[in-house]
């Protein structure tokens, strides 16, 4: 069960973006997210009681973004110890509930596997269920650190690539705070150079049909005073004709064992543009995206998403007349194209910065020595 609450401006500092966060009212614990679906119109959260409140969250996109992802389904199993309910089944759902996001999986299992090592070893429910938060709190840490840690690595790799500084930037799709622990994977990046003095631009892909470039990543970069300029997804290669992009940067939902890189649909078009203009395309991603057990793009299960997203534009307190509960763009019947992501070979990966390095060139023998020891596999 989950319900809506409306946060007000004093209830946060200037540039905070809590996405995701754990409480322990008087009538029990809950997890509170902030709905990213009514933004940048309000600042909603939901308040989940239960791990099917939070697959519904998970499938609307309420909470979205890998990393944040693996936060979510690992407090999602810690939800269901702490209320008795049955925890096998809502890791089940929670895994369920998207399937290109490796880092769901990790956060869950994690999740499941502290709650399973505490039962067969004290037999108490409750102390599993304190387990099992701890292990939640811990992935929720972990990821914070790890965003710093990518920050200051993809920066480096920036200053390494374009040594005149000044740098223009094109993200795609939204990697900042609220997709993460802390202030994100490739959106923390930008926001580093411009901490530094160094970001000239950063350009902001719209991201069709869902629009989280417009709708989110312009709404965190306003809060960080960033220079920025939105544009149609459509627009990019006349920006990159007129030589005004220096370096790509992007996220990632999950990275295959040679390298290829699942990121929100229209990835792949960004990085073919940028191989044919010589300029850098850099995917920013915890280790948690990185999965072994995946071994290519082929491999790698894309999300279909409703049609109504394409032919039905969503507008927050707005009337609406369509299926999907927006406003209709297209003839009634029209049948949509929707994948939720798409696949970059390795090829035209410039560079994978993580937390514990940067891999370049990408290549299946650097991204295993790099998770050697590192990279946990969704399995059990």
């Amino acid at each position: 069960m989950a319900d809506q609450q409306v946060r007000t401006g004093e209830d946060r500092r200037p540039t905070e973006i809590p996405a995701i966060r754990w409480e322990e009212p008087p009538e029990g614990p809950v997890l509170v997210l902030l709905d990213q679906t009514r933004l940048p119109a309000e600042e909603v959260e939901l308040v989940c009681t239960d791990a099917s409140a939070l697959v519904e969250a998970i499938r609307s996109l309420a909470v979205r973004g890998a990393p944040l992802l693996g936060i979510a389904g690992a407090y999602g199993v810690a939800l269901a110890a702490a209320r008795g309910f049955e925890v096998d089944d809502a890791a089940r759902a929670l895994e369920e509930a998207r399937p290109t996001a490796v880092n769901l999986s990790v956060g869950v299992r994690r999740a499941r596997a502290a709650h399973q090592a505490a039962l067969a070893s004290t037999g108490d429910p409750t102390a599993a269920a304190v387990a099992t938060l701890a292990a939640a709190r811990a992935l929720h840490r972990e990821d914070a650190e790890g965003s710093v840690r990518m920050a200051a690595h993809g920066l480096a790799l920036l200053d390494e690539l374009l040594p005149a500084g000044g740098h223009r930037v094109l993200t795609h799709c939204n990697t900042g705070s609220l997709v993460s622990g802390g202030e994100g994977t490739a959106l923390a990046v930008a926001l580093a150079a411009h901490r530094a003095g160094r970001l000239r631009r950063l350009w902001v892909d719209e991201t069709r049909p869902l629009l989280q470039g417009a709708r989110l990543t312009a709404y965190e970069a306003a809060r960080s005073g960033m220079a920025y300029t939105l544009l149609t997804d459509n627009a990019a290669g006349s920006l990159f004709a007129a030589g005004e992009v220096d370096a790509v940067l992007v996220g990632a939902d999950r990275i295959a064992a040679d390298g290829s890189v699942a990121n929100k649909v229209g990835s792949y078009p960004l990085a073919v543009l940028a191989r044919y203009h010589h300029v850098p395309f850099i995917v920013v991603a915890p280790l948690t995206t990185l999965d072994p057990d995946t071994p290519d793009g082929a491999s790698i299960e894309v999300e279909q998403r409703p049609g109504y997203e394409v032919t039905e534009i969503a507008a927050p307190q707005v009337p609406v007349t369509g299926a999907g509960g927006g406003i209709p763009v297209a003839p009634l019947g029209t049948q949509a194209y929707n994948p939720a992501f798409d696949v970059t070979p390795p090829e035209l990966v410039t560079a994978i910065v993580t937390e514990a390095g940067v891999v370049s060139p990408v290549t299946a023998e650097a991204l295993a020595a790099l998770c050697t020891g590192s990279c946990q596999v969704a399995t059990g």
